[in-house]
């Protein structure tokens, strides 16, 4: 494995570029050389201290409120986070396994070249996404190759996906071995089981009876007609129709009276559930034992192929390094998606399935607000530059597996943003004066992680429960989620100032401090900062009390308001509109439809104690 050293300067010691980022090389992996590079990967992983990662995707938000802000609670940031998991592609996945030693930071960086495709023919995982055009432009300005994406990208199957490929296959699956008796509790459970254990006896013996051996291959023929006896491969076999889950299990354990030399095989149906249990009789111990091994490496050299890319995923996850991200909200929601499984309906249920897997993730973008010339950076080429102002100096040695890539003098180097992503970790913690090692879980971490700075979740970290809000990135006050006030239909286009200066004269709640913005061309939001102020303008704006003339005309022309709940509910039901008035709208018109169905059932129920039953009479 070739080595290459690199050194990284302060500011004014070296020129003002931290490093000469573009003798980086990461390691181009594609569908031709995926399986001769898991291996390299799983021994990158293991000799690591920790992992960053950094993904492509076709997009990210479609409108500008879309986009998680200081505004979110964890709730609306996991749903907008959800949404885009949900509906664009990871094209790319930049992998770099790296260990840190003093101010030496070695680095084995890999990108991935994605694509979703049903190369085993189950109708998976074969799905439409979303692209938009200017995320697309600015990767095909980067030099991306979109048909080596799609013609040489690695395909793969999330762990939701490749549990239903098992009863998709057909393949016959080797029956975990019984633990807890589960004897028949009826009459029909015990003549079942009565009737199949006499058949396996009956072949069994029919099997293993020295003197059928020498029978005529026609009497042999109608033995095995008779008796429903088959081969599986070389080996004789009893398949055994079911109708239910519960006759496997009385299948299995009334097989488990001869488990000296019969091996059970479960034959998945085109449902989830089993079409029948197959007996496969054995020679001898030692046969039975080679038959379990070559079932088991068959089942792992088909999950190879169905897991696909999500093999590395898998490594990741097995080897509990802590994976450092840029963005983890972001990047997790993705990766779940696409590799483990849907995505929870709500935040709490995403950070326990997420945890389980990734039980260690920092996010980078939470540890730079520790150091204040970072708290509003979100580039991690821009919180390198800005890095050049401190003495953090790192060797980097790259174990450059692949060639140099060759792009024009503004194209950055696939899969490079990992790599930047390890070299900024490793100059943080240099700069915090924190040892790497205190930063390997997430409880130490929130340590790092102030929530004075950021409301947004970190996955396997946050609180959920967590309310309050900021309304600029760059001020770290907070204000509860329950003083806000969304303001639209204001009739014509104004600034934020403009706007706070008529509402001023509109009602007696602004004569005290407030704040106005916008969160889009459509909506404003009103923050009071005294409590109860935002409930009395709703209640005005709504009941039309001690309005000023002012306010009547606007209300009258158009003027809505509403709370903070109504924009937590259009990020739940999905009311994904270009402009956030629209979803608004759409979310009151849900709650009130809400409402008037409460209604009339209540009003049904009413009118049912009411009515006669002639049965009773």
């Amino acid at each position: 494995m070739q080595r290459r050293f690199l050194s990284s300067f302060p500011a004014g010691a070296g020129g003002g570029k931290t490093l000469n980022h573009r003798r980086w090389c990461a390691k181009q992996v594609k569908k031709s050389n995926f399986q001769d590079t898991i291996d390299e990967v799983r021994t990158c992983i293991d000799s690591s201290d920790f992992v960053a990662v950094s993904l492509q995707n076709t997009g990210s938000y479609a409108a500008a409120w879309h986009r998680v802000s200081a505004l979110d609670t964890p709730e609306t940031a996991y749903m907008k986070a959800k949404y885009a998991a949900e509906r664009y592609q990871i094209f790319q996945f930049a992998l770099c396994p790296f260990t840190i030693r003093g101010s030496r930071l070695t680095v084995q960086p890999y990108n991935f070249h994605l694509f979703p495709r049903d190369e085993l023919k189950l109708g998976m995982p074969s799905y439409s996404f979303s692209c938009q055009a200017s995320r697309l432009t600015a990767m095909a300005r980067e030099g991306f190759d979109f048909n080596t994406c799609i013609y040489e990208g690695i395909s793969y199957l999330s762990r939701a996906q490749e549990s239903a490929s098992k009863f998709i296959s057909g393949n016959p699956v080797l029956a975990d071995p019984v633990t807890e008796p589960f004897s028949p509790s009826t009459v029909a459970d015990t003549v079942f089981v009565g009737r199949v254990r006499s058949r396996v006896t009956s072949w069994k013996q029919t099997c293993t009876d020295s003197s059928s051996k020498i029978d005529e291959p026609l009497v042999k023929s109608l033995r095995r007609l008779v008796l429903g006896g088959e081969e599986h491969g070389s080996r004789p076999c009893l398949t055994i129709d079911v109708c239910s889950e519960r006759q496997v299990q009385l299948i299995l354990e009334m097989l488990a009276e001869f488990s000296d030399d019969i091996v059970p095989l479960l034959i998945p149906g085109k449902g989830r559930g089993t079409q029948a249990v197959r007996a496969v009789l054995t020679s001898s111990e030692e046969d039975k034992e080679l038959f379990k091994k070559e079932l088991r490496d068959l089942e792992s050299e088909q999950n190879r192929r169905v897991r696909g890319f999500r093999e590395v995923v898998e490594l990741i996850s097995t080897s509990r390094k802590p994976v450092v991200s840029q963005n983890s909200l972001n990047d997790f929601t993705f990766i779940h998606a696409k590799f483990l499984a849907p995505l929870p309906s709500n935040v709490d249920e995403f950070n326990s399935s997420l945890s389980s897997a990734f039980p260690n993730i920092v996010d980078l973008s939470q540890l730079m607000k520790e150091i204040s010339p970072l708290r509003n950076i979100t580039n991690v080429s821009a919180a390198m530059s800005c890095m050049n102002r401190f003495y953090a100096p790192v060797d980097v040695e790259v174990a450059n597996q692949g060639s140099p890539v060759k792009l024009a003098e503004d194209h950055q180097i696939h899969g490079q943003n990992s790599l930047m992503i390890s070299l900024l970790f490793a100059k943080l913690c240099m700069v915090l004066k924190a040892e790497p090692a205190t930063i390997q879980s997430s409880d130490n971490f929130q340590a790092f992680g102030s929530d004075e700075y950021a409301n947004t979740i970190d996955p396997c970290s946050g609180n959920p429960s967590d309310e309050n809000v900021r309304i600029w990135s760059r001020n770290s006050r907070r204000v509860k989620s329950e003083n806000l006030v969304f303001l639209w239909g204001l009739g014509k286009k104004m600034s934020a100032a403009v706007l706070k200066n008529v509402l001023q004269k509109l009602h007696p709640v602004f004569a005290e401090e407030f704040d106005v913005k916008f969160i889009d061309k459509s909506c404003a939001i009103v923050v009071f900062w005294n409590p109860g102020f935002s409930e009395t303008f709703l209640n005005a704006v709504t009941n039309g009390e001690q309005l000023s003339d002012t306010l009547k005309e606007m209300v009258a022309e158009g003027l809505r308001a509403t709370g903070y709940d109504t924009f937590k509910r259009a990020c739940r039901l999905g009311f994904w509109e270009s402009d956030l008035a629209d979803a608004l709208d759409k979310a009151l018109e849900s709650a009130d439809a809400e409402a008037d169905s409460e209604t009339e059932a209540s009003e049904i129920d009413r009118t049912r104690e009411l009515m006669i039953n002639f049965d009773e009479l």
